[in-house]
């Protein structure tokens, strides 16, 4: 998957380019629950989330479906996440060509790379 951004996380309207992670809740009695996000890089706000105490693809799928769901129309967006399973996961490469979404990614180990979606 190529980078589309090369660490550029502006956009020059909204709806334009969005960036997604998953953050880890530590709760009470040694569980996890998992945030998934999606930010707009033009106005920097939260776009669509999905919570769960799983990291599975449909999380994010559900946190893009949210976006969409929001936002409207996705069609020729930019989506750009790191290497995780979930996100280089067949099913939701699917999910994002159904949207018109365009997948970006992270060169391999590289955080920088979406400093955006570190935010949350």
């Amino acid at each position: 998957m190529p980078d589309l951004l090369g660490r550029k996380f502006t956009a020059n309207a909204p709806n334009r380019v969005y960036v997604g992670d998953i953050t880890y809740l530590p709760c009470k009695g040694g569980k996890n629950m998992y945030l998934a996000t999606v930010i707009d890089t033009y106005s920097r706000k939260l776009a669509g989330y999905a919570l769960a105490d799983h990291m599975r693809v449909s999380l994010v799928i559900d946190a893009l479906a949210h976006a969409h769901g929001v936002r409207g129309s996705l069609d020729g967006a930019i989506f750009h996440s790191d290497h995780g399973s979930v996100y280089t996961s067949q099913t939701f490469r699917n999910y994002c060509s159904s949207l018109g979404v365009r997948q970006s990614m992270t060169a391999v180990g590289t955080s920088a790379d979406r400093s955006p979606s570190r935010i949350i």
